[in-house]
Protein backbone atom coordinates (compact mmCIF):
# COMPACT_ATOMS: atom_id res chain seq x y z
CA UNK A 1 0.00 0.00 0.00
CA UNK A 2 1.22 3.29 -1.06
CA UNK A 3 0.32 5.09 2.25
CA UNK A 4 2.07 2.64 4.60
CA UNK A 5 5.32 2.84 2.32
CA UNK A 6 5.81 6.20 3.89
CA UNK A 7 6.12 4.57 7.10
CA UNK A 8 6.98 1.02 6.29
CA UNK A 9 8.86 0.85 3.35
CA UNK A 10 6.63 -1.08 0.61
CA UNK A 11 4.02 -2.43 2.68
CA UNK A 12 6.00 -6.03 3.59
CA UNK A 13 5.34 -7.59 7.03
CA UNK A 14 7.88 -5.80 9.54
CA UNK A 15 8.05 -9.17 11.01
CA UNK A 16 8.36 -12.78 10.06
CA UNK A 17 5.52 -15.59 10.31
CA UNK A 18 7.13 -17.64 12.64
CA UNK A 19 7.53 -14.52 15.27
CA UNK A 20 3.55 -14.58 15.21
CA UNK A 21 4.20 -17.75 17.56
CA UNK A 22 5.67 -15.51 20.07
CA UNK A 23 3.22 -12.69 20.99
CA UNK A 24 1.58 -12.17 23.52
CA UNK A 25 -1.54 -10.44 21.81
CA UNK A 26 -2.30 -10.64 17.65
CA UNK A 27 -4.73 -8.14 16.44
CA UNK A 28 -6.29 -9.37 13.22
CA UNK A 29 -7.99 -6.75 11.12
CA UNK A 30 -9.64 -7.67 7.47
CA UNK A 31 -8.72 -11.23 7.38
CA UNK A 32 -10.09 -14.58 6.79
CA UNK A 33 -6.75 -15.66 8.30
CA UNK A 34 -8.64 -19.67 8.55
CA UNK A 35 -9.43 -19.57 4.94
CA UNK A 36 -7.39 -17.14 3.13
CA UNK A 37 -3.86 -17.52 5.00
CA UNK A 38 -4.19 -20.85 6.76
CA UNK A 39 -0.65 -21.68 7.58
CA UNK A 40 -0.24 -17.91 8.63
CA UNK A 41 -3.82 -19.09 11.06
CA UNK A 42 -1.59 -22.46 12.31
CA UNK A 43 0.68 -19.86 13.84
CA UNK A 44 -1.72 -17.50 15.33
CA UNK A 45 -3.72 -20.57 17.40
CA UNK A 46 -0.52 -22.09 18.51
CA UNK A 47 0.22 -18.68 19.77
CA UNK A 48 -3.20 -18.66 21.33
CA UNK A 49 -2.84 -22.49 23.01
CA UNK A 50 0.52 -21.26 24.24
CA UNK A 51 -1.46 -18.40 26.26
CA UNK A 52 -1.53 -15.49 23.50
CA UNK A 53 -4.75 -13.01 23.37
CA UNK A 54 -6.47 -12.78 20.31
CA UNK A 55 -8.45 -9.98 19.14
CA UNK A 56 -10.27 -10.32 15.89
CA UNK A 57 -11.96 -7.13 13.81
CA UNK A 58 -13.97 -7.95 11.55
CA UNK A 59 -17.63 -7.39 10.37
CA UNK A 60 -18.37 -11.29 10.23
CA UNK A 61 -18.26 -14.22 12.65
CA UNK A 62 -15.28 -15.86 10.79
CA UNK A 63 -13.95 -19.13 12.32
CA UNK A 64 -11.02 -16.94 13.56
CA UNK A 65 -13.21 -14.73 15.40
CA UNK A 66 -14.93 -17.77 17.02
CA UNK A 67 -11.63 -18.62 18.45
CA UNK A 68 -10.63 -14.59 19.58
CA UNK A 69 -11.16 -13.78 23.27
CA UNK A 70 -12.72 -10.84 21.81
CA UNK A 71 -14.26 -9.97 18.53
CA UNK A 72 -14.71 -6.20 17.29
CA UNK A 73 -17.70 -6.93 14.60
CA UNK A 74 -17.61 -3.14 13.70
CA UNK A 75 -19.82 -1.93 10.25
CA UNK A 76 -17.60 -2.10 7.07
CA UNK A 77 -15.73 0.67 6.44
CA UNK A 78 -15.83 2.02 9.95
CA UNK A 79 -12.25 0.89 10.35
CA UNK A 80 -10.34 4.40 10.89
CA UNK A 81 -13.27 5.22 13.78
CA UNK A 82 -12.38 1.99 15.23
CA UNK A 83 -8.97 2.12 15.44
CA UNK A 84 -8.93 6.30 16.31
CA UNK A 85 -10.92 5.23 19.58
CA UNK A 86 -8.32 2.65 20.36
CA UNK A 87 -5.65 4.79 19.97
CA UNK A 88 -7.41 8.20 22.37
CA UNK A 89 -8.10 5.07 24.97
CA UNK A 90 -4.36 4.35 25.15
CA UNK A 91 -3.53 7.94 25.36
CA UNK A 92 -6.29 7.93 28.33
CA UNK A 93 -4.54 5.07 29.82
CA UNK A 94 -1.04 6.27 29.94
CA UNK A 95 0.12 3.18 26.98
CA UNK A 96 1.44 5.24 24.49
CA UNK A 97 4.99 4.48 24.31
CA UNK A 98 6.31 7.81 24.95
CA UNK A 99 10.12 7.34 24.22
CA UNK A 100 9.83 5.68 21.25
CA UNK A 101 7.41 8.35 19.85
CA UNK A 102 9.84 11.11 21.05
CA UNK A 103 12.85 9.38 19.51
CA UNK A 104 11.25 7.73 16.68
CA UNK A 105 8.41 9.51 14.91
CA UNK A 106 7.44 13.08 14.10
CA UNK A 107 4.01 14.60 13.85
CA UNK A 108 2.67 13.09 16.85
CA UNK A 109 1.07 16.42 18.09
CA UNK A 110 -1.58 16.76 15.37
CA UNK A 111 -2.20 13.25 15.80
CA UNK A 112 -2.56 13.90 19.73
CA UNK A 113 -4.78 16.80 18.95
CA UNK A 114 -7.55 14.88 16.87
CA UNK A 115 -7.61 12.10 19.08
CA UNK A 116 -8.49 14.28 21.82
CA UNK A 117 -11.13 16.21 19.76
CA UNK A 118 -12.71 12.52 19.56
CA UNK A 119 -16.29 12.00 20.98
CA UNK A 120 -15.92 8.45 22.34
CA UNK A 121 -18.98 7.69 22.85
CA UNK A 122 -20.33 9.08 19.17
CA UNK A 123 -17.38 7.25 17.67
CA UNK A 124 -18.09 3.34 19.34
CA UNK A 125 -21.70 3.92 18.01
CA UNK A 126 -20.73 4.71 14.28
CA UNK A 127 -18.51 1.64 14.60
CA UNK A 128 -21.52 -0.60 16.23
CA UNK A 129 -18.77 -1.84 18.58
CA UNK A 130 -19.49 -0.62 22.27
CA UNK A 131 -17.13 1.02 23.98
CA UNK A 132 -16.43 -1.08 26.48
CA UNK A 133 -15.16 -3.79 24.04
CA UNK A 134 -13.41 -1.06 22.26
CA UNK A 135 -11.27 -0.30 25.50
CA UNK A 136 -10.53 -3.70 26.21
CA UNK A 137 -8.86 -4.40 22.94
CA UNK A 138 -6.92 -0.96 23.46
CA UNK A 139 -5.71 -2.18 26.75
CA UNK A 140 -5.01 -5.85 25.89
CA UNK A 141 -2.91 -4.63 22.62
CA UNK A 142 -1.22 -1.61 24.54
CA UNK A 143 -0.15 -3.29 27.62
CA UNK A 144 1.70 -6.60 25.41
CA UNK A 145 5.13 -6.75 25.62
CA UNK A 146 4.96 -8.10 22.31
CA UNK A 147 2.02 -7.46 19.78
CA UNK A 148 1.61 -7.65 16.64
CA UNK A 149 -1.33 -6.49 14.48
CA UNK A 150 -2.28 -8.91 10.81
CA UNK A 151 -4.35 -7.26 8.14
CA UNK A 152 -5.24 -8.10 4.52
CA UNK A 153 -7.46 -7.61 2.14
CA UNK A 154 -10.71 -6.32 4.52
CA UNK A 155 -8.24 -3.45 5.46
CA UNK A 156 -7.04 -1.97 1.66
CA UNK A 157 -10.27 -2.91 -0.37
CA UNK A 158 -12.14 0.06 0.56
CA UNK A 159 -12.02 4.16 -0.61
CA UNK A 160 -10.30 4.77 2.31
CA UNK A 161 -8.02 1.87 2.39
CA UNK A 162 -4.51 4.07 2.70
CA UNK A 163 -5.58 5.74 5.73
CA UNK A 164 -6.84 2.46 7.36
CA UNK A 165 -3.30 1.50 6.35
CA UNK A 166 -1.85 4.33 8.12
CA UNK A 167 -4.12 4.34 10.95
CA UNK A 168 -2.86 1.00 11.67
CA UNK A 169 0.74 2.25 11.52
CA UNK A 170 -0.27 5.09 13.75
CA UNK A 171 -1.75 2.31 16.43
CA UNK A 172 1.69 0.44 16.30
CA UNK A 173 4.24 3.30 16.33
CA UNK A 174 1.79 5.28 19.26
CA UNK A 175 2.26 1.94 21.29
CA UNK A 176 6.16 1.58 20.38
CA UNK A 177 4.92 -1.87 18.85
CA UNK A 178 7.60 -1.70 15.72
CA UNK A 179 11.33 -2.42 15.56
CA UNK A 180 11.06 -5.54 17.76
CA UNK A 181 11.28 -9.05 17.37
CA UNK A 182 7.76 -10.55 17.96
CA UNK A 183 5.88 -7.53 17.26
CA UNK A 184 4.85 -5.17 14.39
CA UNK A 185 2.97 -4.95 11.72
CA UNK A 186 2.26 -7.56 9.03
CA UNK A 187 0.19 -7.12 5.31
CA UNK A 188 -1.06 -10.90 4.67
CA UNK A 189 -0.32 -10.45 1.12
CA UNK A 190 -3.63 -11.72 -1.30
CA UNK A 191 -2.22 -13.68 -3.95
CA UNK A 192 1.22 -16.00 -4.19
CA UNK A 193 3.91 -13.92 -5.24
CA UNK A 194 2.74 -10.41 -5.30
CA UNK A 195 5.02 -9.33 -2.86
CA UNK A 196 7.88 -10.56 -5.26
CA UNK A 197 6.16 -8.88 -8.23
CA UNK A 198 5.88 -5.45 -6.57
CA UNK A 199 9.36 -5.94 -5.75
CA UNK A 200 10.25 -6.00 -9.31
CA UNK A 201 8.47 -3.15 -10.26
CA UNK A 202 4.83 -4.52 -10.76
CA UNK A 203 3.62 -1.12 -10.04
CA UNK A 204 2.96 2.00 -11.94
CA UNK A 205 4.76 4.37 -10.21
CA UNK A 206 7.78 2.07 -9.14
CA UNK A 207 10.84 0.42 -10.61
CA UNK A 208 12.44 -2.31 -8.91
CA UNK A 209 13.42 -2.21 -5.36
CA UNK A 210 10.57 0.68 -4.93
CA UNK A 211 12.87 2.85 -6.76
CA UNK A 212 10.83 6.09 -8.22
CA UNK A 213 9.57 6.54 -11.50
CA UNK A 214 9.83 10.04 -11.18
CA UNK A 215 13.04 9.96 -9.69
CA UNK A 216 15.33 10.91 -12.57
CA UNK A 217 18.40 9.44 -10.78
CA UNK A 218 16.86 5.98 -10.55
CA UNK A 219 15.78 6.57 -13.96
CA UNK A 220 19.24 6.91 -15.29
CA UNK A 221 20.68 4.15 -13.38
CA UNK A 222 18.29 1.51 -15.59
CA UNK A 223 18.48 3.89 -18.37
CA UNK A 224 22.13 2.54 -18.30
CA UNK A 225 22.05 -0.83 -17.59
CA UNK A 226 18.92 -1.57 -20.05
CA UNK A 227 20.30 0.54 -22.68
CA UNK A 228 16.84 2.57 -23.24
CA UNK A 229 15.11 5.69 -22.81
CA UNK A 230 12.42 5.52 -19.31
CA UNK A 231 9.62 7.12 -19.52
CA UNK A 232 9.40 10.10 -16.75
CA UNK A 233 5.67 9.64 -15.62
CA UNK A 234 3.92 6.81 -13.63
CA UNK A 235 1.62 4.27 -15.79
CA UNK A 236 -1.63 3.65 -15.19
CA UNK A 237 -3.44 1.95 -12.35
CA UNK A 238 -5.31 -1.74 -12.92
CA UNK A 239 -8.85 0.40 -12.64
CA UNK A 240 -7.24 2.39 -15.53
CA UNK A 241 -6.45 -0.23 -17.51
CA UNK A 242 -9.73 -2.01 -17.51
CA UNK A 243 -11.68 0.44 -17.10
CA UNK A 244 -11.31 2.67 -20.33
CA UNK A 245 -13.76 1.48 -22.15
CA UNK A 246 -14.45 0.31 -26.15
CA UNK A 247 -12.69 3.85 -26.94
CA UNK A 248 -10.34 3.79 -24.37
CA UNK A 249 -6.38 5.38 -24.99
CA UNK A 250 -4.92 1.74 -24.31
CA UNK A 251 -5.33 0.10 -27.56
CA UNK A 252 -3.05 -3.12 -26.98
CA UNK A 253 -2.83 -4.85 -23.64
CA UNK A 254 -1.16 -7.98 -22.39
CA UNK A 255 -1.96 -9.89 -19.49
CA UNK A 256 0.05 -12.06 -17.78
CA UNK A 257 -1.30 -14.44 -15.20
CA UNK A 258 -4.41 -12.51 -14.12
CA UNK A 259 -8.05 -13.08 -14.67
CA UNK A 260 -9.63 -9.43 -14.72
CA UNK A 261 -13.16 -10.69 -16.26
CA UNK A 262 -13.74 -11.91 -12.79
CA UNK A 263 -11.53 -10.26 -10.71
CA UNK A 264 -12.04 -6.97 -11.51
CA UNK A 265 -14.67 -4.73 -10.45
CA UNK A 266 -17.67 -4.11 -12.91
CA UNK A 267 -17.13 -7.17 -15.05
CA UNK A 268 -19.39 -5.03 -17.86
CA UNK A 269 -16.92 -1.98 -17.76
CA UNK A 270 -14.39 -4.97 -18.05
CA UNK A 271 -15.63 -6.72 -20.77
CA UNK A 272 -15.96 -3.50 -22.61
CA UNK A 273 -12.76 -2.23 -22.57
CA UNK A 274 -11.35 -5.79 -23.73
CA UNK A 275 -13.73 -6.15 -26.64
CA UNK A 276 -12.74 -2.91 -27.78
CA UNK A 277 -8.99 -3.52 -28.15
CA UNK A 278 -6.96 -3.41 -31.10
CA UNK A 279 -5.21 -6.26 -29.96
CA UNK A 280 -5.27 -8.36 -26.63
CA UNK A 281 -2.93 -10.91 -25.94
CA UNK A 282 -3.11 -13.25 -22.58
CA UNK A 283 -0.72 -15.64 -20.90
CA UNK A 284 -1.95 -18.35 -18.38
CA UNK A 285 -1.57 -21.79 -17.49
CA UNK A 286 -5.43 -22.68 -18.74
CA UNK A 287 -7.92 -20.74 -20.64
CA UNK A 288 -9.67 -18.56 -18.13
CA UNK A 289 -12.51 -16.24 -18.90
CA UNK A 290 -9.93 -13.32 -20.00
CA UNK A 291 -7.75 -15.87 -22.27
CA UNK A 292 -11.08 -16.69 -24.03
CA UNK A 293 -11.38 -12.66 -25.38
CA UNK A 294 -7.80 -12.82 -26.54
CA UNK A 295 -6.45 -12.87 -30.35
CA UNK A 296 -3.12 -14.77 -28.80
CA UNK A 297 -2.88 -17.05 -26.02
CA UNK A 298 0.55 -17.80 -24.55
CA UNK A 299 0.43 -21.50 -23.08
CA UNK A 300 2.13 -20.91 -19.84
CA UNK A 301 3.88 -23.47 -17.24
CA UNK A 302 3.10 -23.71 -14.11
CA UNK A 303 5.30 -23.06 -10.72
CA UNK A 304 6.56 -26.86 -10.86
CA UNK A 305 7.23 -26.51 -14.69
CA UNK A 306 10.25 -23.89 -14.34
CA UNK A 307 13.15 -22.68 -12.34
CA UNK A 308 13.55 -19.28 -10.24
CA UNK A 309 12.11 -17.63 -7.02
CA UNK A 310 9.45 -16.56 -5.13
CA UNK A 311 8.91 -13.63 -2.84
CA UNK A 312 6.47 -14.13 -0.03
CA UNK A 313 4.40 -11.94 2.85
CA UNK A 314 7.81 -11.82 5.13
CA UNK A 315 10.21 -10.70 2.57
CA UNK A 316 11.81 -14.31 2.06
CA UNK A 317 13.15 -14.96 -1.50
CA UNK A 318 13.32 -18.73 -2.23
CA UNK A 319 14.23 -21.17 -4.66
CA UNK A 320 11.89 -22.87 -7.06
CA UNK A 321 13.05 -25.38 -8.99
CA UNK A 322 11.92 -27.13 -11.97
CA UNK A 323 10.32 -30.85 -10.98
CA UNK A 324 8.56 -31.45 -14.43
CA UNK A 325 8.68 -30.99 -17.87
CA UNK A 326 6.13 -28.55 -19.45
CA UNK A 327 3.27 -30.07 -21.26
CA UNK A 328 2.62 -29.42 -25.06
CA UNK A 329 4.15 -25.83 -25.78
CA UNK A 330 3.84 -24.56 -22.56
CA UNK A 331 6.78 -22.03 -21.67
CA UNK A 332 8.23 -20.23 -18.45
CA UNK A 333 6.90 -16.67 -18.10
CA UNK A 334 10.85 -15.90 -18.91
CA UNK A 335 11.02 -17.36 -22.41
CA UNK A 336 7.59 -16.17 -23.31
CA UNK A 337 8.80 -12.18 -22.57
CA UNK A 338 12.54 -12.84 -24.39
CA UNK A 339 11.19 -14.29 -26.97
CA UNK A 340 8.50 -11.58 -27.26
CA UNK A 341 10.77 -8.68 -26.51
CA UNK A 342 13.51 -9.71 -29.20
CA UNK A 343 10.54 -9.59 -31.78
CA UNK A 344 9.14 -6.52 -30.97
CA UNK A 345 13.30 -5.51 -31.71
CA UNK A 346 14.65 -5.28 -27.72
CA UNK A 347 16.91 -8.38 -27.49
CA UNK A 348 16.83 -10.03 -23.82
CA UNK A 349 20.17 -12.60 -23.94
CA UNK A 350 19.84 -14.49 -20.27
CA UNK A 351 20.55 -17.89 -20.40
CA UNK A 352 18.90 -19.41 -17.06
CA UNK A 353 17.08 -17.59 -13.81
CA UNK A 354 20.29 -17.43 -12.66
CA UNK A 355 21.10 -14.60 -14.19
CA UNK A 356 18.25 -12.65 -13.98
CA UNK A 357 18.74 -12.63 -10.37
CA UNK A 358 22.60 -11.31 -10.90
CA UNK A 359 21.08 -8.24 -12.85
CA UNK A 360 18.28 -7.98 -9.80
CA UNK A 361 21.22 -7.45 -7.26
CA UNK A 362 22.90 -4.86 -9.03
CA UNK A 363 20.07 -2.91 -9.97
CA UNK A 364 18.03 -3.64 -6.75
CA UNK A 365 19.39 -2.45 -3.39
CA UNK A 366 17.03 -4.43 -1.23
CA UNK A 367 18.51 -7.70 -3.03
CA UNK A 368 21.66 -7.10 -3.24
CA UNK A 369 22.98 -9.90 -1.92
CA UNK A 370 20.61 -12.33 -3.16
CA UNK A 371 21.82 -14.79 -5.85
CA UNK A 372 20.88 -18.10 -6.88
CA UNK A 373 24.11 -20.09 -5.22
CA UNK A 374 23.06 -18.42 -1.69
CA UNK A 375 19.49 -18.92 -1.84
CA UNK A 376 19.97 -22.52 -3.09
CA UNK A 377 21.84 -23.18 0.15
CA UNK A 378 19.20 -22.22 2.56
CA UNK A 379 15.56 -21.83 3.17
CA UNK A 380 15.26 -18.51 1.49
CA UNK A 381 16.81 -14.92 2.30
CA UNK A 382 14.70 -11.73 3.69
CA UNK A 383 15.18 -8.33 1.93
CA UNK A 384 16.85 -6.01 2.97
CA UNK A 385 19.56 -7.94 2.12
CA UNK A 386 22.54 -5.98 0.82
CA UNK A 387 25.10 -7.38 0.26
CA UNK A 388 27.07 -11.19 -0.22
CA UNK A 389 27.82 -10.88 3.41
CA UNK A 390 24.72 -10.02 4.65
CA UNK A 391 22.31 -12.44 6.45
CA UNK A 392 18.87 -11.01 5.66
CA UNK A 393 16.59 -9.18 7.72
CA UNK A 394 13.80 -11.38 9.61
CA UNK A 395 12.70 -8.22 11.12
CA UNK A 396 12.79 -4.53 9.92
CA UNK A 397 12.92 -0.59 11.70
CA UNK A 398 15.24 -2.20 14.35
CA UNK A 399 17.29 1.17 14.22
CA UNK A 400 15.39 3.87 11.89
CA UNK A 401 12.66 3.89 9.17
CA UNK A 402 13.19 3.86 5.71
CA UNK A 403 11.98 7.27 5.64
CA UNK A 404 14.04 8.29 8.75
CA UNK A 405 11.29 9.06 11.64
CA UNK A 406 7.89 7.59 11.45
CA UNK A 407 5.35 9.91 10.61
CA UNK A 408 1.69 9.86 12.49
CA UNK A 409 -0.82 11.05 9.80
CA UNK A 410 -4.46 11.33 11.25
CA UNK A 411 -6.76 10.68 9.44
CA UNK A 412 -10.70 11.17 9.75
CA UNK A 413 -13.77 8.79 8.96
CA UNK A 414 -14.21 8.07 5.07
CA UNK A 415 -17.84 6.49 4.19
CA UNK A 416 -17.87 3.99 1.94
CA UNK A 417 -18.61 5.00 -2.24
CA UNK A 418 -21.86 3.21 -1.52
CA UNK A 419 -23.98 2.31 1.16
CA UNK A 420 -27.75 0.83 1.45
CA UNK A 421 -30.98 2.57 0.65
CA UNK A 422 -34.37 2.01 0.41
CA UNK A 423 -34.01 0.17 -3.82
CA UNK A 424 -31.14 -1.53 -2.38
CA UNK A 425 -31.33 -2.31 1.45
CA UNK A 426 -28.43 -4.64 1.92
CA UNK A 427 -24.66 -3.87 2.23
CA UNK A 428 -22.95 -6.38 0.14
CA UNK A 429 -19.50 -8.02 1.63
CA UNK A 430 -16.75 -10.51 -0.74
CA UNK A 431 -14.01 -12.61 0.45
CA UNK A 432 -12.57 -15.82 -0.32
CA UNK A 433 -13.68 -19.49 1.17
CA UNK A 434 -11.20 -22.13 1.90
CA UNK A 435 -11.56 -24.35 -0.86
CA UNK A 436 -10.89 -22.18 -3.49
CA UNK A 437 -8.30 -19.33 -4.20
CA UNK A 438 -9.08 -16.30 -6.58
CA UNK A 439 -11.13 -16.84 -9.76
CA UNK A 440 -11.19 -20.57 -9.33
CA UNK A 441 -8.66 -20.81 -12.49
CA UNK A 442 -6.48 -23.65 -10.59
CA UNK A 443 -8.97 -24.58 -7.76
CA UNK A 444 -11.82 -25.18 -9.86
CA UNK A 445 -9.70 -28.04 -11.88
CA UNK A 446 -9.86 -29.86 -8.73
CA UNK A 447 -12.24 -32.78 -8.26
CA UNK A 448 -11.12 -32.73 -4.63
CA UNK A 449 -11.90 -29.22 -4.20
CA UNK A 450 -14.63 -28.99 -5.86
CA UNK A 451 -16.46 -32.28 -4.55
CA UNK A 452 -16.31 -29.59 -1.26
CA UNK A 453 -17.36 -26.60 -2.46
CA UNK A 454 -19.01 -26.41 -6.01
CA UNK A 455 -21.21 -23.78 -6.31
CA UNK A 456 -21.39 -20.24 -4.77
CA UNK A 457 -23.37 -19.81 -1.89
CA UNK A 458 -24.90 -16.05 -0.44
CA UNK A 459 -24.15 -15.88 3.42
CA UNK A 460 -27.81 -14.02 4.96
CA UNK A 461 -28.77 -13.59 8.24
CA UNK A 462 -31.70 -15.51 9.75
CA UNK A 463 -33.86 -12.50 10.55
CA UNK A 464 -33.01 -10.94 6.91
CA UNK A 465 -33.53 -14.62 5.26
CA UNK A 466 -36.64 -14.74 7.31
CA UNK A 467 -38.46 -11.40 5.68
CA UNK A 468 -37.23 -12.46 2.51
CA UNK A 469 -39.16 -15.70 2.91
CA UNK A 470 -36.16 -17.80 2.30
CA UNK A 471 -34.82 -21.27 2.98
CA UNK A 472 -31.47 -23.09 3.22
CA UNK A 473 -30.51 -23.60 -0.18
CA UNK A 474 -32.75 -22.05 -2.25
CA UNK A 475 -31.65 -20.21 -5.47
CA UNK A 476 -32.06 -15.87 -4.66
CA UNK A 477 -31.35 -13.38 -7.26
CA UNK A 478 -28.69 -10.90 -5.93
CA UNK A 479 -28.36 -7.76 -7.62
CA UNK A 480 -27.06 -4.14 -7.27
CA UNK A 481 -27.52 -1.14 -9.80
CA UNK A 482 -24.82 -2.94 -12.03
CA UNK A 483 -26.12 -6.09 -12.31
CA UNK A 484 -27.49 -9.24 -10.87
CA UNK A 485 -26.78 -13.07 -10.48
CA UNK A 486 -28.22 -16.09 -9.40
CA UNK A 487 -26.66 -18.41 -6.59
CA UNK A 488 -27.69 -20.30 -3.51
CA UNK A 489 -28.80 -19.01 -0.26
CA UNK A 490 -26.50 -20.11 3.16
CA UNK A 491 -28.49 -18.87 6.42
CA UNK A 492 -26.31 -18.22 9.30
CA UNK A 493 -25.67 -15.70 11.58
CA UNK A 494 -21.87 -15.00 10.57
CA UNK A 495 -23.28 -12.34 9.25
CA UNK A 496 -25.13 -9.68 10.85
CA UNK A 497 -28.47 -8.53 9.75
CA UNK A 498 -28.56 -5.77 6.90
CA UNK A 499 -25.59 -7.59 5.68
CA UNK A 500 -24.58 -10.14 2.92
CA UNK A 501 -21.60 -11.87 2.14
CA UNK A 502 -20.36 -14.12 -0.94
CA UNK A 503 -17.22 -15.19 -2.82
CA UNK A 504 -15.79 -14.36 -6.37
CA UNK A 505 -14.43 -17.44 -7.34
CA UNK A 506 -17.32 -19.14 -9.04
CA UNK A 507 -17.82 -17.95 -12.61
CA UNK A 508 -21.47 -18.77 -12.57
CA UNK A 509 -22.09 -16.45 -10.32
CA UNK A 510 -19.62 -13.67 -11.07
CA UNK A 511 -20.22 -11.07 -8.02
CA UNK A 512 -17.99 -8.28 -9.26
CA UNK A 513 -20.90 -7.28 -11.92
CA UNK A 514 -22.42 -6.08 -8.91
CA UNK A 515 -19.46 -4.35 -7.13
CA UNK A 516 -18.62 -0.78 -8.31
CA UNK A 517 -15.76 1.35 -9.78
CA UNK A 518 -14.76 3.24 -6.49
CA UNK A 519 -11.46 3.06 -5.26
CA UNK A 520 -9.20 4.65 -3.44
CA UNK A 521 -7.48 7.74 -4.52
CA UNK A 522 -4.18 6.92 -3.00
CA UNK A 523 -3.74 3.48 -3.99
CA UNK A 524 -5.67 2.63 -6.84
CA UNK A 525 -6.99 -0.23 -5.17
CA UNK A 526 -10.57 -0.56 -5.95
CA UNK A 527 -13.75 -1.25 -3.55
CA UNK A 528 -14.49 -4.75 -3.61
CA UNK A 529 -15.28 -5.25 -0.11
CA UNK A 530 -18.88 -3.36 0.28
CA UNK A 531 -21.68 -2.36 -1.95
CA UNK A 532 -25.18 -2.32 -1.84
CA UNK A 533 -27.69 -4.75 -3.25
CA UNK A 534 -31.19 -6.27 -2.56
CA UNK A 535 -31.98 -10.03 -2.77
CA UNK A 536 -35.23 -11.14 -3.77
CA UNK A 537 -36.16 -15.16 -4.17
CA UNK A 538 -35.82 -17.43 -7.24
CA UNK A 539 -39.72 -18.50 -8.32
CA UNK A 540 -39.78 -22.23 -8.58
CA UNK A 541 -36.26 -22.77 -7.42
Amino acid sequence: MAGLATTFGSGAMTNSINEIENAEVILVSGSNTTEAHPQVARRMLDAVDRGARLIVIDPRRTRLAECAHLHLALRPGTDIPLLNAMMRVLLDEGLADDLFIEMRTENFLALRDMLNRLDLEATAALTGVPLALISQAAQLYGRARKAVICYCLGVTQHVCGTENVQTIANLAMLAGHIEKEDTGVDPLRGQNNVQGACDMGALPNMLPSYQAVANQDYRDKFERAWGVSLPEAPGKTLVEMTHGGAQGSIRGMYIMGENPMLSDPTLKKVEETLRGLDFLVVSDIFLTETARLAQVVFPAACFAEKSGSFTNSERRVQMVRQAVTPPGECRADSEIIMELSGRLGYGMEYNSSAEVMEEIAMLSPIYGGMHHDRLDQSWGLQWPCWDRSHPGTPFLHKYYFTRGRGHFMPAGHTAPGELPDPEYPLLLMTGRIYHHYHTGTMTRKSERLTRECDHAVLQINPADAKAHGLRQGESVRLSSRRGEITLAAEITDQVATGMVYTTFHFHEAPINLLTNDAFDTGSGCPEYKVCAVRVKKMVNS
